[in-house]
């Protein structure tokens, strides 16, 4: 018995080598990401690289399909088949430019992917850490609400599962996440909205002209070439030509010419100078000019003035509590930000050939390349579509792909990503994931 322990144990020992080296970074050979004790398995990550490919090719059209890295060579007898002939006198691309092509193509979905996995990863951790959770009834409710909005027919809800490449655990897992995001916000939020009235005075003192409206004139004008059709013009409204007549017959301003010479409302600063002081001395009703401008000469008469005013603290009072509560509950989370982004970013290793600059081993990024780490809770401002990404695009300036949800209806529609599409007319925002960015009071979708 001793003997088969003593062998046991130099087996152990005799493997440790092989089984450091499977480890790398610390991440085993079937993952791809290590959050902290929690692992971001390959199987995983190729699941979403699917779904991503589909997204993609769902936008650019033709056939979904994941370049084969690190060889490329499928990819590259693709696209040499799909290629148009050159013009005449240009060298088709070379299979060196092909598979650059591919490489990138790849790293731009490996990214996507793995900025997703990443972010789902702290959001949920961090909800850990805060006792912050979301019951299953609750994740079922908003997943059904959102399902029967967007596919009315259950046929086109499992025509959509099929075409994405996602399971119906996918989008409710992606239902999840949203939820965690916005009680961590609630949480990190709460009780920031408060403003005392010290602090609504001061900010209306230094900020008075915000609550102001300037004075706002109603202009009639017939602008000409030459200071002689201004004449003619001023002559023929002056014999009692109506400002319709004279402004189709004189007038070369387009905007104002069929209109009978109308400019509503008009303030200080938006018109011509010449004009403009011209107009704001003139009294109502008269007939003036010519004045002389850099567009030509101008007729004009001030139909109706409207005198500038001020709001009142009192009337002002409720806008400014609404700004400088949202002021405080964006700073909050900036300062929440800072440290979540930081903290987990230090917990997060990536196995090499699946590093993002969301992983604590990342090379330091290039001087002037911007990166965007993912963060954990949506910004204020439910009602607004988040926009941005989370995590660092594999080529700086590229459009990111998204994990689909693809509407229905009318082409060119956006696609959705949290989290299950809309139905509806073209142009719809995209429901994501939110991910709040530090800067710019918006939040940033978990990718990809």
């Amino acid at each position: 018995m001793m003997r088969l322990r003593r062998i046991s144990a130099l087996a152990a020992i005799a493997a440790l080598p092989l089984l450091l080296a499977a480890c790398g970074d610390g991440v085993p050979g079937n993952s791809v990401a290590r959050v902290d004790d929690s692992l971001i398995k390959k199987t995983t990550f190729d699941h979403w690289l699917n779904v991503a490919a589909r997204s993609q090719t769902a936008q650019t059209g033709g056939a979904a399909s994941v370049p084969d890295a690190p060889s490329y060579a499928k990819c590259v007898a693709s696209k040499r088949q799909s290629l148009p002939k050159p013009p005449k006198g240009q060298k088709a691309p070379t299979a060196q430019q092909l598979k650059q092509q591919c490489q990138q193509e790849y790293e731009g979905l490996r990214d996507q992917v793995l900025q997703f996995l990443i972010s789902a990863e702290w959001i949920q951790k961090e909800a850990g850490e805060l006792d912050v959770s979301v019951s299953n009834k609750d994740v079922q409710k908003q997943f059904q609400q959102t399902r029967k909005q967007s596919f009315p027919k259950d046929a086109d809800y499992q025509k959509f599962l099929k075409q994405s490449g996602m399971s119906q655990e996918d989008v409710i897992f992606r239902v999840k996440l949203d939820a965690l995001s916005n009680k961590i916000r609630d949480k990190i939020t709460k009780g920031k909205d408060k403003v005392t009235q010290q602090q609504i005075a001061a900010y209306y003192n230094k900020n008075k002209k915000r609550f102001a409206q300037p004075e706002r004139r109603d202009l009639r004008v017939v602008l000409t070439k030459t200071e002689a059709q201004a004449n003619a013009a001023k002559k023929a409204l002056e014999g009692g030509d109506s400002w319709n007549a004279v402004a189709k017959k004189y007038s070369i301003d387009q905007a104002t010419k069929s209109t009978g010479g109308k400019l509503l409302a008009v303030t200080k600063g938006q018109q011509d100078r010449a004009l403009e002081n011209a107009a704001f001395k003139a009294p109502k009703g008269k007939v003036e000019g010519p004045v002389k401008t850099q567009f030509g000469y101008y007729v004009y008469e001030v139909d109706k003035v409207t005198a500038g005013s001020q709001q009142s603290l009192k009337q002002s009072e409720k806008t400014i509590k609404q700004l400088l509560a949202s002021e405080n509950q964006q700073k909050a989370l900036n300062d929440f930000v800072k440290d979540f982004q930081k903290k987990w970013k230090d917990e997060t290793t990536c196995r090499k050939g699946f590093i993002t600059q969301d992983c604590s081993n990342a090379p330091e990024p290039k001087k002037g390349q911007q990166t965007t780490p993912p963060g954990a809770v949506p910004q204020q401002g439910r009602g607004a579509a988040p926009q941005g990404g989370a995590g660092a695009g594999a080529q700086q300036g590229q459009q990111q792909q998204q994990v689909p949800v693809p509407q229905q209806g009318g082409q060119g529609q956006q696609q959705q990503q949290v989290p299950v599409p809309q139905q509806g007319g073209q142009g719809q925002q995209q429901q994501q994931v939110p991910v709040p960015q530090e800067q710019g009071g918006q939040a940033a979708p978990a990718q990809p």
